[in-house]
């Protein structure tokens, strides 16, 4: 496509905008891809598609092409054009799928006929048929002569609608007998309503209606083209076969081909008219911004399907567990250790080498039950609703679908954030280490003062000399280090306990906020990562639509 683009740029420095309209018609088309309705992207592509190889052709030429039904004279109008009896008019009209193309000026043509899929054996170049003089006033001029667009040929149908496709302008050849055939203005001339500015009508056999009729005929054509939404369409009475009108025809043809802005007409026409059908599907919404309101309730409902509430009691629990242990009194903190550890029962926290005796690193966390899932499901709903309430219904369904399009990973990506996640409860706190020590301490102190006052005792009861015992303040030292040492430490343990549950709340809040964090970015790549490439994209088609249409 970018080599399409290129043709595009080079009529940009020429004083267009069209390249402007091409580059933005393709990027809605790439950002619509698999949103909208896959017919009209398909459409629209073939648009750019089609506009971008056209500005790399010739833009010396333009390819104008006469279109009609059967018997309405459109042959022997192309006849009088070219002056030379090129097609087969009447009975002898041949049944060929193919059209026939006169050319104005070869230079660069060779390469548009070819585009235009045009047999040789049906091209003429009218330079060639002419004695040197001035130039031609179709000098450039493509004419196609296009099959009739009511033959009983399928293959003429087609080659009709393909090159009614190409053509920089179009001529519709009508007959007195048959304007009003629906068959061409519900076909082809109410569909190209965006084109009038690339389009001329013309009343062929006039000569065949009475000169009194003829004003009110032609009023009754102008008539039928408001009627399809051509207000601006001229409309040219003339006889093919006796010549009137036609040199009129010629100079409106000249006319618009001398003006070089027939091909930029067309292809703007059809670049806009792609776009507004893109753009009844995108609609012109702002593109919306995810509300954190909606973004923070879906991560609390991400968070409580994972156990986050759970986890952080069991950080609450462990730490004080362990810190307990640690600073409580050592003649009875051996208890603690029949207590299990919330942590390792959840395999939170248990270490590398714990990850490797367990072969993973999952957790035994409950999975999320039938309420903390609905509540997941209603959480992403709510938010799509919020978002999308503005766009078009393919769009918002586009959102939606992403949004969840995740989500059956939800369990195994919640588990691996919270296996991941440090939650720093397997570490005492430092003050704990020194509290320790001190207890041993103290545990020491009573030991020394008990065996202390057990040989004094034994000294009596033998009835030995009575040694001295030192005191402080009028109590036995071996008293006091006994008592002192088993106070001191039940009272140390007790204020502890203070300490650890403070740091078991601390340690709790940061292991929620850790949790969060991790639970957050699965949030984002579950759910809101990929509603945000959606409105991304929307944002992009929607910007698009709005260079081709402005």
């Amino acid at each position: 496509m970018t080599s399409l683009l290129e043709g595009a740029k080079k009529l940009v420095t020429r004083g267009s905008d069209i390249g402007g309209r091409l580059a933005g018609l393709e990027q809605a088309v790439t950002a619509s891809r698999g949103r909208i309705d896959d017919s009209v992207v398909d459409e629209a592509s073939a648009v750019v598609t089609r506009a971008g190889t056209r500005l790399k052709l010739s833009a010396d030429h333009t390819v104008v092409a006469l279109a009609g039904a059967t018997g309405s004279g459109k042959s022997s109008t192309f006849n009088a054009l070219t002056e030379l009896e090129l097609s087969a008019v009447g009975v002898r009209r041949p049944t060929t799928s193919w059209a026939t193309a006169c050319v104005w000026g070869t230079e660069g043509a060779p390469e548009l006929l070819e585009w235009l899929g045009i047999p040789s054996r049906h091209q003429v170049t009218r330079d060639n048929l002419l004695s040197a003089g001035s130039k031609h006033p179709l000098e450039g001029v493509v004419l196609l002569d296009l099959p009739d667009h009511d033959s009983t040929e399928v293959s003429h149908h087609l080659e009709v609608d393909r090159l009614v496709r190409l053509a920089d302008m179009l001529i519709w050849v009508l007959d007195p007998q048959k304007y009003a055939d629906a068959a061409i203005h519900d076909r082809y001339l109410a569909p190209l309503a965006t084109h009038q500015d690339v389009m001329l009508v013309v009343l062929n056999q006039i000569d065949r209606v009475p000169q009194e009729r003829r004003s009110a005929m032609i009023e009754d054509v102008r008539r039928l083209l408001v009627a399809d939404g051509l207000p601006g369409v001229p409309v040219l009475a003339v006889s093919a076969r006796e010549g009137s009108g036609m040199d009129e025809l010629r100079d409106e043809i000249a006319r618009k081909v001398a003006s070089k802005k027939v091909t930029k007409q067309r292809l703007d026409a059809d670049l806009r008219a792609a776009a507004a059908r893109m753009a009844e599907l995108t609609g012109t919404a702002k593109t919306p911004s995810l509300p954190r309101e909606r973004v923070a309730a879906l991560e609390d409902a991400f968070a409580e399907a994972a156990g986050v509430p759970t986890v952080v009691r069991a950080v609450e629990d462990s730490t004080r567990i362990r810190a307990n242990r640690a600073t409580g009194w050592p003649v009875t903190a051996w208890v603690t250790k029949l207590k299990p550890d919330p942590l390792k029962r959840l395999h939170l926290d248990l270490g590398a080498a714990g990850k490797e005796l367990t072969g993973s690193a999952r957790t035994s966390v409950p999975t999320a039950n039938q309420v903390q899932r609905a509540k997941v499901d209603s959480e992403v709903r709510s938010l799509v609703d919020e978002v999308s309430v503005d766009l078009r219904p393919s769009w918002a369904t586009a959102v939606r679908q992403a949004s969840v399009s995740r989500l059956p990973d939800l369990g195994d990506r919640l588990d691996k954030a919270l296996a991941a996640t440090d939650l720093g409860a397997e570490r005492i706190p430092a003050w704990a280490g020194l509290v320790r020590v001190l207890q041993w301490l103290l545990i020491v102190s009573a030991a020394v003062g008990a065996v202390w006052l057990g040989v004094l005792a034994l000294g009596s009861y033998a009835r030995l000399p009575e040694v001295p015992t030192p005191e402080w303040r009028g109590f036995p030292v071996p008293t006091l280090l006994l008592l002192g040492g088993v106070g001191l430490g039940i009272l140390l343990a007790l204020l502890c306990r203070v300490l650890v549950s403070l740091t078991a709340r601390r340690r709790a809040r940061s292991a929620d906020r850790r949790l969060r964090e991790a639970i957050g970015q699965v949030s984002e790549e579950l759910v809101i990562e990929p509603v945000r490439t959606e409105l991304a994209a929307y944002s992009a088609a929607r910007d698009g639509l709005a260079e081709v249409l402005r």
